[in-house]
């Protein structure tokens, strides 16, 4: 890895194009290098993890809404749109399909200085290849240099301590996987990566507080603006720059001011892409932080004989997890039985409640307004807090994979003064978990989520499809759409008529 050093310049100064961050990113995504085996391999896990979750979440309401928009817009060739037949202009099925991706939070994340979920490249890509009819490989490529450069930024660029949303990593990660899976030379993806970000920062409002429904629409709409974007740069037009390091910039005013500088580590020439291997999927279908302590409550409630004998609970964790799904976050929403799904699925309170009592976790039966508003269950939630711990912070936050961790300490009191402790610090699912998820793992999590959506036949065409992209002949990407049983999408609920 090269760390380029990035930070403000002023207008007066020396600055030339070569040592942009954007164009340090044009230029990997230009670089030939061939894709390794690992690599491959984890792109396809991630292609069929999309589609489980996209068929758990198709007739939800958002993803019903941004799926009738995109029906406004049939095209030719085209793009699919998850769960129907038809082709549709290419932006409006990455809309589409990135929505029926976040709406349950279900699918894999990096979480380092900043957070991320970049399955969220996929439905862009995906929506673009099949427009122009790339192969597999080509896919594979495009999808191996996102990772790359939405972890890469991940890693060194921290937007949350400025109230930006983790998204802004997510326009450049998309333009910059569009130009190696299309081919494109440096100068237009540097374009492409300058104008998907500009448009796509945003503030993290959408996950404070009483959370709506934009919460899955944003990576969405940030894969759409960067379609958008690289179609604008194929056609000769130009982005504000430098975009980062501009005396009026991304730097200087939405991240740390004039005086901040950051570390970008970004392969070097000829290096393998291989950052989708640090990341890691879901077993659960909640913010990512709440998957070591659903395993951990799941754990522990063997050793308690009486739950409501439990006087208090305390969740000694990292930072992150203290003020943004904890109790650090001062938000009253994230005790509230009647707040929305999304408010749930970020507060670790509930969730630990509910996994201690049932013991399991459900994507839907788990936040169901009956689950939520059980008396007992209202008890024991109120009696949960989390304080941080400046040493799972520092784990939080290490380089080294073998002790960063996202779990948390557990201390449960009872009313007889007994004091129960255990913690975990990565979910049974994580590569160094328990239960490491592998292909396997992947093909049981699409069969349980399609299950009674996607008829028994298409699923087994569907994981066929899956496991053969890098075969996938040009024009042949069609393939990777999963068709829904019509008596399914006939329950999907009525949105109301809008402008398409």
């Amino acid at each position: 890895m090269i760390k380029h050093r990035v930070r403000t310049h002023r207008s007066s100064e020396h600055f030339p194009q070569s040592e942009h961050l954007a164009q340090k990113i044009a230029e990997i995504a230009t670089d030939p290098v061939a894709v390794p085996a690992d690599t491959r391999e984890m792109v396809i896990n991630r292609v069929i993890d999309n589609a489980a979750v996209s068929a758990a979440s198709v007739i939800r309401r958002p993803v019903t809404s941004a799926r009738r928009q995109a029906q406004g817009h049939p095209a030719t060739p085209g793009a699919t749109v998850f769960g129907i037949d038809g082709t549709y202009s290419p932006e409006w099925a990455a809309w589409a399909n990135g929505v029926a991706v976040r709406e349950l939070d279900f699918h894999d994340t990096f979480l380092a200085a900043e957070y991320s979920h970049p399955g969220d490249n996929i439905p862009a890509l995906v929506a673009v290849a099949q427009h122009v009819g790339a192969s597999g490989t080509d896919l594979i490529r495009g999808l191996a240099t996102a990772y790359e450069v939405q972890i890469d930024l991940v890693r060194g660029m921290c937007l949350h301590e400025h109230k930006i949303d983790h998204v802004a990593h997510l326009g450049p990660s998309v333009a910059a996987g569009l130009g190696t899976m299309l081919g494109l030379d440096e100068e237009t993806i540097y374009q492409a990566v300058g104008q998907a970000l500009h448009l796509t920062t945003a503030t993290r409002q959408s996950r404070k507080g009483l959370i709506s429904s934009w919460k899955a629409y944003a990576p969405a709409h940030a894969g759409k603006i960067a379609v958008e974007a690289v179609d604008r740069a194929m056609r000769g037009e130009s982005a504000p720059a430098p975009i980062w390091e501009g005396e009026d910039g991304v730097i200087a005013w939405l991240l740390g001011g004039p005086d901040a500088a950051y570390t970008i580590g970004l392969p070097a020439p000829g290096e393998p892409k291989r950052a989708i291997l640090d990341s890691y999927t879901k077993e659960h279908s909640a913010e990512y932080q709440s998957q070591a302590a659903i395993d951990l409550a799941r754990r522990m409630r063997d050793k308690i004989s009486d739950l409501d004998a439990i006087e208090s609970i305390v969740l000694h964790t990292s930072h992150h997890t203290h003020v943004v799904i904890g109790t650090g976050s001062g938000d009253p929403q994230k005790f509230d039985p009647s707040a929305s799904r999304e408010t749930l699925d970020h507060s670790v309170m509930y969730i630990f409640a509910v996994a201690l009592q049932d013991g399991s976790w459900d994507h839907e039966k788990s936040y169901a307004p009956e689950r939520a508003n059980r008396a007992d269950t209202i008890d024991l939630w109120r009696k949960i807090s989390t304080v941080e711990e400046p040493e799972w912070t520092r784990r939080y936050h290490s380089a080294d994979p073998a002790e960063k961790a996202f779990g948390a300490k557990a201390v449960i009191t009872l009313r007889d003064g007994e004091v129960i402790t255990d913690e975990l610090a990565v979910a049974d699912a994580h590569p160094l978990g328990t239960r490491p998820f592998g292909r396997d793992q992947y093909v049981a999590k699409f069969r349980s989520m399609a299950y009674g959506v996607v008829e028994p036949g298409e699923q087994d065409r569907f994981l066929s499809a899956a496991a053969q992209l890098a075969d996938i002949r040009a024009g042949g990407l069609s393939a990777l759409n999963t068709l829904v049983r019509p008596v399914v999408l006939d329950q999907a609920p009525q949105t109301g008529a809008g402008l398409f």
